[in-house]
């Protein structure tokens, strides 16, 4: 489980009900650092602002924490209806394998092949669509919602860790210059990697701006 988490809205208290929605904390439990207000368009001075809270989790896991328990027979039920439409796709493709593993009430796919890399697209972009296709289909006959996360060729692994190493560059770089650096526009997961990584820095501090999909990052000194 995650201790921090920053989340966002059009008001502070819609940025903390979503943050203590994702935890599944009340507000109690958490410590709140107001991150950041911003207009959604640079342009428009009556767009409504976006504002970004971080949440923190005060010590241990709170006892009166829900856990969310999917019955076996849903979980059975989505793995069933995944690999037929699996099955299915990748008879489009030669040489493409899959596996799949259920773990804490979500599915993980790993797909692999000599010619899976065909099925990761622009900065992963095919992979999301893909994830987010298998997600509505199985999703469509269970009554609990499960999670699907999908990976190719450990593209996400390995793309986690670029990022993360660009982060840790640009950091030293606003540091250096003292000033701002804007990153080319990312989508809602590699920003968010970039945003972790940089978190728990003392010097700078990250901000997203714009609009999808070109919304990017803004890391400046503090």
């Amino acid at each position: 489980m995650q201790n921090s988490i920053i989340s966002e809205g059009n008001t502070t208290n819609e940025a903390i009900e979503n943050g203590l929605k994702k935890l599944g904390v009340s507000k109690k439990d958490v410590e709140i650092k107001v991150l950041e207000e911003e207009k959604k368009s640079f342009f428009d001075i009556l767009a409504p602002r976006i504002v970004k809270v971080e949440l923190t989790l005060k010590g241990n896991k709170p006892e009166n924490r829900k856990e969310i328990i999917i019955d076996k027979a849903e979980v059975d039920k989505a793995i069933e209806n995944t690999k037929k439409f699996l099955d299915e796709f990748i008879k489009n493709f030669s040489g493409i394998e899959y596996e799949i593993e259920e773990k804490d009430n979500s599915i993980f796919i790993k797909i692999t092949g000599e010619n899976a890399s065909e099925l990761i697209g622009y900065r992963g972009e095919a992979i999301e669509s893909l994830q987010v296709i298998v997600a509505s289909i199985i999703n469509k006959e269970t009554t609990q919602r499960i999670r699907v996360i999908i990976d190719i060729l450990d593209y996400k692994e390995k793309r986690k860790k670029t990022l993360e190493d660009l982060a840790r560059r640009i950091e030293k770089t606003v540091i250096k210059s003292g000033r701002p650096y804007k990153l080319e526009p990312m989508n809602a997961y590699e920003r968010k990697i970039i945003h972790t990584a940089l978190q728990e820095s003392k010097y700078v501090t990250t901000n997203s701006v714009g609009e999808e999909p070109h919304r990017r990052i803004i890391i400046r000194k503090k």
